[in-house]
C-alpha cells in the first residue's frame, strides 16, 4: 500500500492556524486562574540553559570560548591522523598578501570551510593546505610606498621590504581566517616565497621550456609605463571612460596601385585616409593596411579638391566628421590596392606600403589602418609576414627614445609626446581632424594608470601550442556553475601567448644567463639544476646576492660551447606571479596524481589561477590539476553597488564579528552570522552584503536557536540509550516525523555535494519552521507537558526530538560550526561529548523511511485545516470536532489514528488540536440543520499511482460541553476545579509506564 515519497504540502493556512492557536493559548495562559496555578509545577515544561539569543558581546565571546573548548585548532590534525577510506583534497587558491582581510576573503574562505567540514563529517580525510601569493608588483609598490627615497634602494633592499610587508599581511589574514572558524593546516601553509616552493616552480618552468612551450621573443606586449614592466592580459582592467585624442591623418600616395593608375593619374594630390586613437604611435608607422575583400572608394573632397582613398562603407560618416562632402570618383576592391605605397606623414623620405590584413574592420574609422608593428599585436603579425621592421621608439617609462628624433626625445607618449606628434602632423599638413574619443582602454590593475603596447624582448608561454589540449582536458572537468566552463574555453581560445617575464626584482628569477657580447641566452638542464639546488637551500635571494660563479658552473658553460663563466651575466627578469601561483599544484598536491578534487575561487580566476594552473599542468603532464572547479561571484554592497570607502559602504569582516566603535550602528554579530550570509547567498552570482542583510542573517539564526532550545528543553531527563521508543511502537505522527527527517537528511546531503549551500539553508529553514515549529511542536505539547515523565507516549515524541535535534544540528554544522558545538554542549544526555565534527554526518536510519505514512497524517492535517479555518481566531481546545468520512481508504487511515468513535486522547485528536474528536462514516441523525459543516476532499495516491482514491469528508466544529481542566487546559473535565481523568491519573502516579 505504500508508495514513493512526495513532499507534504504543509500549507500556509495550516501553519497560520497553528500560530493563531498558539497566540490564543498564550492569551489564555496570561489570564490563568489561581486554580490553574495550583498544578503549574506538575506540568513538565521545557528546561534548558541554552540561551535563545546571545546579545551584544556575548555572541563573539561565546564563539571564542567554543573554539577553545571544542578544539577548533586541533580538528584538522585530528582528522588527518584518523583512518579514512577516502581522501578529499580542496586546493587553496592563494590570496594575495598585500592587504587587510576583506569580505571577498570571507566569502571564499568560508565557502571552502563549509565544503571541508562537510567532508570531514562524512568520514573523508580532508587535505587543505592554505597558501598565499607573496610576490609581485602590488606588494612591491605598497612596501616601497612606506619608504622615503625608494627609487634609490638596491634590489635586495626592495626584496627585503617586500618580504616583510607580505609577512605582515599574511599574519593579519591568517588570524582573520582562523577567527572565522576556518579549519586548515595552519602550521604548514604554503607561501610562494618559500625556497622549496620556488625550486618546484623552476622545475616546472624548465620542463615547459624543454618541451618547447616556453620561448623568448621580441614582440609587442602590454606594457605598464607606471610600473615599468610587461603585463599579461589577465593583469589588465579596462576603463570604459578613457579619453583619447583621436586623429584623422592623410598619408600622401607615393605610388599608385597599378590597378588604379587610370583613376589616379597624378593630376590631383591623392592620399589614403587613416584614423587612430593613438597619435603617438604614428612615428613608428611601417605600413597602411586594408581589408582585401572590402570595397574601397576614391573620392574627391569638394572643399579642397584632393583625392582620398577610404572604405566605401565609411565615406559618408567620414565626410560628416570632417565637415565636408566627398564625391565618389570610383569604387574598387581592396585587392586593387596591392603594390601601392604612401609617404610617411612625419618622417621625410620614409615609405609606408599598402598591405592586406584581415584584422581591418569597417565598424569605425576609415577602413584603412595605420600599422605600427612595435605597438600593436595585429600590426606585429603583418610585419612578421612582410618582413617589416619592428623598431620601438619608446622606453620602459613610456618616453620617446633618442631614435624618435630631437622633437620627441624624452617626451611621455601618453602626455606631451602625444601632443608633439599631433603638432608634427599639423605642421606637415597631414592632420585633417582631431577630436576627443571616449572608449574602453586597458589600465594596469595595480597602479590604475593607462597601459601602452610596446615591443620588447620577453619570455612567453606558447599557449597556441597547448590550448587545444587544455580545452580538451577542461571539457572533462566538472564546472559549477556549468555556464562558467564556456567562458573559460572562450578565454583560452583567444589566448595565443602568455607573457611570463616581468621587469621587477620581487619575484622568482627566470633562470637564464646571457652572453655579454651577443645577448644569446644560456639555459639547459645543467644550468637550471645548479640554480635549483641553490634556490632550494637559500631561496631566490641568492640570485641577487651570490656571484655568478656560484650559480653557473664551468661544466655547464663548457657543455653549451662557451669559454668562461665571466662571459655571462644573470638575467634580470622575474616570473609573472600567475606563473608563481599557477604552479602551486607541483608543490602542494600530494601523491603521484597530484590532482585536487576541487579548486574553488571567484570568477576572475577563470582567466587567472584556474587558467594558469591548467596551462602549466597540461603542458608538463597532459592533465588538469583539478577534477572540479567551483566558481563564485564577487561581493557588492546590499544595493548591488561596488564597495567604496568614499561611498562608505565597505563592510569590514572584523567589524561584523566584533562590532564597531558604536555598537548601536555596528553591532557585534559574531562569525556565524558571516558564515550564514555566505551560505544563504546565491554565490554563483554577485553576493550582496550590508546592515540589512546582516540583521536578517542574525534574525534567522535566532529563530533557529529558538527551535533548538525547544528541543533541548524537552529532552531534560531523557536518555536515548534507555528511554528511546522503537519506531514500530511510536505514534504514527512520530513515525511520520522520522520519515520526514530521513528525507530531509538525504536532500541536505545532496545539496552539500553539489555546493548548493543556499539550498541547504532553505531546506533547514523550511524543515525547522514548517515541519517542526509550526506543526510537530504544536501537536505534541500536550504529550510533552502533561503526560507522566516516563509515559511511552511522551518518550515516543522525545525519541523523535532527540533524533531531530541530532539531524538538524549536524545538517547545519558545516555552516554554523560555533552554534553546532554550542548546542552539543547543552544536550543533557551527551556528557564529555567529542562534539559534532568528530562524530560523523547525519545518521538517518533507513528504517525511518515509510513511504505512504504521510497519507494518514496529511489526510488528518487537511481536516485539521478545515476545522481551524472554521473557528478562525478562537481557541481550538474550546471545541469538539466531528469528522465524517465516507467508507473507504481515507476512513481506514483515520481509524488507524483513532480506533474508538469518540476520543479525547487519540492520535487523531492530538493532530486536530481539539479537546475531543469524533470519527463517523455518516452524519449523525441529530445534526442541527444550521450546523456549520465544512466540506472537503482528499486524494490518496499509493503504490506509485496503482492505488488512487479521492474521498470526501465533512468537518463539524461545535463548542464542547465539558469544563476546562485546570492542569492541561483541555476541556475534558467534569468540573473546572478538578483535573480531567488523564491528569488525575498522572497526578496519582498511575500514568502509563
Amino acid at each position: 500500500m505504500f508508495r514513493a515519497w512526495r513532499a507534504p504540502p504543509l500549507c500556509r493556512a495550516r501553519a497560520g492556524a497553528a500560530r493563531r492557536w498558539g497566540r490564543a493559548a498564550a492569551s489564555e495562559a496570561a489570564a490563568e486562574t489561581r486554580e490553574d496555578s495550583r498544578y503549574r509545577d506538575t506540568v513538565l515544561l521545557p528546561r534548558s540553559r541554552f540561551p535563545a539569543q546571545l546579545p551584544g558581546r556575548l555572541q563573539p565571546e561565546t564563539e571564542l570560548e567554543t573554539q577553545q573548548k571544542c578544539g577548533f585548532s586541533e580538528l584538522y590534525s585530528w582528522q588527518r591522523q584518523r583512518k579514512a577510506k577516502q581522501e578529499f583534497c580542496l586546493h587553496d587558491g592563494p590570496p594575495y598578501a598585500n592587504g587587510e582581510p576583506h569580505v571577498g576573503h570571507a566569502l571564499n574562505k568560508i565557502l571552502k570551510d563549509i565544503t571541508n567540514r562537510f567532508h570531514v563529517m562524512r568520514g573523508y580525510k580532508v587535505h587543505y593546505v592554505p597558501g598565499w601569493d607573496c610576490h609581485g608588483l602590488p606588494i612591491e609598490l605598497k612596501a616601497l610606498s612606506e619608504v622615503k627615497g625608494a627609487e634609490n634602494l638596491s634590489p635586495m633592499e626592495i626584496r627585503q621590504r617586500a618580504r616583510e610587508f607580505a609577512e605582515r599581511a599574511i599574519e593579519k589574514q591568517k588570524s582573520a581566517f582562523i577567527r572565522w572558524g576556518v579549519m586548515a593546516d595552519w602550521a604548514n601553509c604554503y607561501l610562494t616565497f618559500d625556497p622549496k616552493y620556488e625550486a618546484n616552480q623552476l622545475r616546472v618552468f624548465y620542463k615547459m621550456y624543454d618541451k618547447g612551450f616556453i620561448y623568448q621573443d621580441y614582440k609587442p606586449v602590454f606594457w605598464s609605463p607606471s610600473a615599468k614592466t610587461a603585463l599579461a592580459e589577465a593583469e589588465l582592467e579596462y576603463n570604459e571612460q578613457h579619453v583619447s585624442r583621436s586623429v584623422y591623418v592623410k598619408f600622401p600616395l607615393l605610388k599608385s596601385p597599378p590597378k588604379l593608375s587610370s583613376v589616379i593619374d597624378g593630376s590631383s594630390p591623392a592620399s589614403v585616409l587613416v584614423w587612430t586613437t593613438q597619435p603617438w604611435t604614428v612615428p613608428a608607422n611601417q605600413a597602411v593596411c586594408y581589408m582585401p575583400d572590402s570595397a574601397y572608394s576614391i573620392v574627391k573632397c569638394k572643399t579642397t579638391g584632393e583625392h582620398f582613398i577610404l572604405a566605401a562603407d565609411r565615406v559618408e560618416s567620414t565626410a560628416a566628421v570632417l565637415d565636408t562632402q566627398f564625391e565618389v570618383i570610383s569604387t574598387c576592391k581592396g585587392t586593387d590596392l596591392v603594390e601601392g605605397s604612401c609617404a610617411h606623414p612625419t618622417i621625410p623620405g620614409k615609405v609606408s606600403p599598402l598591405l592586406p590584413a584581415n584584422h581591418v574592420t569597417m565598424a569605425k574609422g576609415t577602413g584603412l589602418v595605420h600599422t605600427a608593428p612595435a605597438h600593436g599585436m595585429e600590426d606585429y603579425g603583418v610585419a612578421s609576414h612582410h618582413q617589416l621592421p619592428t623598431d620601438c621608439l619608446v622606453d620602459e617609462s613610456g618616453f620617446f627614445t633618442e631614435a624618435a628624433g630631437p622633437e620627441l626625445k624624452n617626451k611621455n607618449v601618453l602626455e606631451e609626446g602625444n601632443e608633439a606628434v599631433i603638432r608634427m602632423l599639423q605642421a606637415a599638413g597631414s592632420l585633417l581632424k582631431e577630436e576627443k574619443y571616449v572608449h574602453s582602454y586597458p589600465y594596469d590593475w595595480r597602479t590604475k594608470k593607462p597601459m601602452i603596447i610596446r615591443a620588447s624582448k620577453q619570455w612567453f608561454v606558447n599557449t597556441a601550442n597547448v590550448k587545444a589540449a587544455a580545452q580538451d582536458v577542461l571539457k572533462k572537468v566538472k564546472v559549477i556553475p556549468t555556464s562558467a566552463v564556456n567562458r573559460m574555453l572562450e578565454m583560452l581560445d583567444r589566448r595565443t601567448f602568455w607573457c611570463i617575464s616581468r621587469q621587477r626584482c620581487w619575484g622568482v628569477p627566470i633562470p637564464v644567463f646571457y652572453q655579454k657580447n651577443t645577448g644569446e641566452c644560456l639555459i639547459n638542464s645543467e644550468t637550471v639544476t645548479d640554480v635549483i639546488k641553490v634556490v632550494e637551500q637559500q631561496g631566490t635571494d641568492a640570485w641577487w646576492t651570490l656571484p655568478i660563479e656560484q650559480l653557473l658552473s664551468k661544466e655547464a658553460v663548457a657543455k653549451a660551447g662557451g669559454r668562461d663563466v665571466s662571459d655571462y651575466v644573470k638575467g634580470q627578469d622575474v616570473l609573472d606571479i600567475w606563473f608563481d601561483s599557477g604552479t602551486s599544484w607541483a608543490h602542494v598536491l600530494e601523491g603521484a596524481e597530484q590532482r585536487a578534487d576541487t579548486y574553488l575561487e571567484g570568477k576572475d580566476q577563470l582567466g587567472g589561477w584556474f587558467q594558469s594552473s591548467l596551462l602549466t599542468s597540461v603542458a608538463v603532464r597532459k592533465k588538469a590539476p583539478y577534477k572540479t572547479l567551483v566558481v563564485h561571484g564577487f561581493t557588492l554592497g546590499e544595493k548591488g553597488e561596488k564597495m567604496s570607502k568614499s561611498v562608505g559602504n565597505v563592510v569590514d569582516p572584523d567589524v561584523v564579528i566584533n562590532g564597531g566603535e558604536d555598537h548601536t550602528k555596528d553591532p557585534p554579530y559574531g562569525a556565524d552570522v558571516l558564515r550564514w550570509w555566505v551560505a544563504e547567498s546565491n554565490v554563483f552570482t554577485e553576493v550582496l552584503i550590508g546592515p540589512v542583510v546582516l540583521n536578517a542573517a542574525r534574525d534567522d539564526i535566532n529563530k533557529l536557536r529558538n527551535t533548538l532550545r525547544f528541543m533541548l528543553g524537552n529532552l531534560e531527563g531523557f536518555n536515548p540509550e534507555t528511554d528511546s521508543i522503537p519506531p514500530s511502537e511510536m505514534y504514527i505522527v512520530d513515525q511520520y516525523m522520522l520519515h520526514l527527517l530521513h528525507e530531509y537528511g538525504n536532500k541536505v546531503t545532496d545539496a552539500y555535494k553539489e555546493y548548493e549551500f543556499s539550498k541547504v539553508v532553505r531546506l533547514l529553514q523550511a524543515f525547522c519552521s514548517r515541519n517542526l515549529s509550526n506543526f510537530y511542536f504544536s501537536v505534541i505539547k500536550d504529550r510533552l507537558y502533561c503526560e507522566e515523565a516516563k509515559d511511552p507516549k511522551r518518550r515516543s515524541c522525545q525519541t523523535v526530538l532527540a533524533e531531530a535535534l541530532d539531524v538538524v544540528v549536524r545538517s547545519f554544522a558545516p555552516i554554523l560550526p560555533h552554534l553546532a558545538e554550542e548546542v552539543f554542549q547543552h544536550i543533557p544526555y551527551k556528557k564529555d561529548s567529542e562534539g559534532v565534527f568528530r562524530t560523523g554526518w547525519i545518521n538517518a536510519s533507513s528504517a525511518w523511511k515509510k513511504p505512504g505514512i504521510e497519507e494518514a497524517i496529511e489526510g488528518a492535517c487537511a481536516m485539521r485545516d478545515s476545522f481551524l479555518g472554521s473557528i478562525s481566531g478562537k481557541n481550538a481546545l474550546e471545541y469538539e470536532v466531528i469528522i465524517v468520512i465516507e467508507p473507504g481508504l481515507l476512513f481506514e487511515l483515520m481509524e488507524a489514528l483513532q480506533a474508538e468513535e469518540t476520543s479525547t486522547d487519540s492520535q487523531l485528536n492530538e493532530i486536530m488540536m481539539a479537546s475531543q474528536t469524533t470519527l463517523l462514516s455518516e452524519l449523525p441523525k441529530e445534526t442541527p440543520a444550521d450546523a456549520n459543516i465544512t466540506k472537503g476532499t482528499f486524494l490518496i495516491n499509493l503504490e506509485g499511482g496503482d492505488i488512487c482514491e479521492q474521498s470526501s469528508y465533512k468537518v463539524i466544529a461545535r463548542p464542547i460541553a465539558k469544563a476546562k481542566c485546570p492542569r492541561c487546559r483541555k476541556y475534558t473535565s467534569d468540573s473546572s476545579s478538578t483535573p480531567c481523568p488523564r491528569c488525575l491519573n498522572v497526578l496519582a502516579g498511575k500514568g502509563s509506564t
